[in-house]
């Protein structure tokens, strides 16, 4: 299954990837070799420990590996710039009056704090293919909302 990402997103992925490789695991690596040449392997903590950090850090970059090989990166459309579609950036005015912004994003980039939702969540798929001006209802655990499309923008 394939994995849609933005540039900036598959770039973000992609420095991760580049830092365990060249930086995190070959710290890790000397760490462990001097552990070792301690003594005793059983009952030292720092070769243990050392041990299970570089599980970690191969079982991300197995992930991330697998993550970048199936992606997508899609970028913008000219044709897109007056409809919402992936990495599109929109801005919406609720009922109240209140605006937000949200940026449409794959699973792999969501976060909320930074506005940036996926294309899958119910507030994206209620946005996508959307115009200014529309009027959409997204139904969530507190009721429904109705939200207008104020503005929409890519980057």
């Amino acid at each position: 299954m394939a994995t849609y990402l933005t540039p900036e997103g598959a770039k973000k992925l992609q420095e991760e990837l580049r830092n365990l490789l060249h930086v995190e695991r070959p710290k890790v690596v000397q760490e462990v070799s001097d552990a070792a040449a301690q003594g005793d392997r059983s009952e030292n903590a720092e070769y243990i420990y050392g041990k299970k950090r570089l599980r970690e850090i191969d079982r991300r970059i197995r992930f991330l590996t697998k993550k970048l090989e199936s992606a997508v990166v899609v970028k913008r459309d000219e044709a897109a710039g007056k409809s919402v579609f992936f990495g599109a950036t929109v801005e919406v005015e609720d009922e109240d009056g209140e605006r937000k912004r949200y940026r449409i994003v794959g699973p792999d980039e969501v976060d909320p704090a930074a506005g940036s939702i996926s294309f899958k969540s119910p507030l994206g798929t209620a946005l996508m293919k959307r115009k200014v001006g529309d009027v959409v209802v997204v139904r969530r655990p507190a009721g429904e909302v109705e939200l207008q499309i104020c503005k929409i923008e890519y980057e």
